[in-house]
């Protein structure tokens, strides 16, 4: 009998990059990067941050469902699958998504994609603390450069004329946080024998629960009317979830939490660039050289896969 693992190893053998976990690591970084400018768009034209959250939850679910089911992959999920999706989701998703789309209005769109760069270095901790599977010292060496790289920039930006309050500054480390967190968990609760797209699916279902409860109970509504506002940012979200998401499971599942964190790093330097060059965010010369860091550490980290 053909499981939907067997499945998806079929398409990886197809599908080169789905195999490799550095260009697995580049793709879902810069896919995930553009999340920060559209929820910079989401807060200027006034949308709920709760719902905007949700986007990229509503996205994967609703665009992997028909893939799924064209492939008889999707059946009832075990306790273990809803367990994982559950906590994974509420965790790896609403936790961190709504701090996220919540402070980029006040802290901005590239800095909160530094904010979102810091995961590594929990995951890391948090992995070492758990006896889970750590990078050798070349991967180490990428992970303290980009660390460096991400300090240099929250540090420029926390001392900038224009620099946000520093409630919002603080607020933005509990991305990262919840990030790590969800990273462990996943590879320690990780199910047997389910696909990556099957596990994204079902996590992003039980988490755009956790983001219809949530708005019911902070909004008393679903206010879908006011997407309107920033319809192709809406639309451009989704997408772009709905194709980071299925990478993101297969690198977890190829290279485990500490690899899968440092998509953060390309995700703040795509974050940057684009804020920088669509929403005309400004950055001093001493922020552009942190993301210039942050761009060496994940030159390492790609060169300690390489080896490894």
């Amino acid at each position: 009998m053909t499981t939907s693992l067997d499945r998806d190893a079929e398409g990886a053998q197809s599908i080169p990059m789905l195999a490799n976990p550095s260009l697995l690591l580049i793709a879902t970084g810069a896919l995930v990067g553009i999340n920060f400018p559209l929820g910079k768009l989401a807060g200027d034209a006034g949308i709920s941050p709760i719902l905007w959250a949700m986007i990229p939850s509503l996205g994967v679910a609703v665009i992997l469902f028909p893939a799924l089911a064209a492939r008889r992959a999707l059946r009832a999920p075990e306790r273990k699958v809803v367990r994982f999706a559950i906590f994974g989701g509420i965790v790896s998703f609403v936790i961190p998504n709504v701090i996220l789309y919540a402070v980029i209005p006040h802290a901005g769109a590239g800095y909160m994609g530094l904010m979102f760069a810091q995961s590594p270095v929990f995951t890391l901790a948090f992995s070492a603390v758990l006896g889970l599977r750590t990078p050798g010292r070349l991967g180490l060496a990428g992970i303290a450069v980009g660390l460096v790289g991400a300090a240099i920039v929250s540090l420029t930006r926390g001392t900038a004329a224009d620099a946000p309050e520093p409630i919002w500054i603080a607020a933005g480390f509990a991305v990262p946080v919840a990030l790590a967190v969800g990273n462990v968990y996943r590879s320690m609760a990780w199910p047997e024998n389910v696909s990556p797209d099957v596990l994204a699916f079902w996590s992003h279902g039980a988490a755009l629960f956790g983001f219809l409860a949530l708005l019911l109970a902070v909004e008393g509504t679903v206010p879908a009317a006011s997407l309107a506002a920033a319809p192709e940012a809406a639309l451009a979200q989704a997408l772009a979830a709905a194709a980071a998401f299925p990478l993101f499971f297969r690198l977890q599942r190829i290279g485990g939490a500490v690899l899968l964190s440092q998509i953060g790093y390309v995700a703040a330097a795509v974050g940057l660039v684009v804020a920088t060059i669509l929403l005309g965010e400004r950055y001093g010369w001493e922020t552009w050289a942190g993301a210039l860091v942050i761009a060496a550490g994940i030159a390492l980290t790609v060169l300690a896969q390489r080896r490894s």
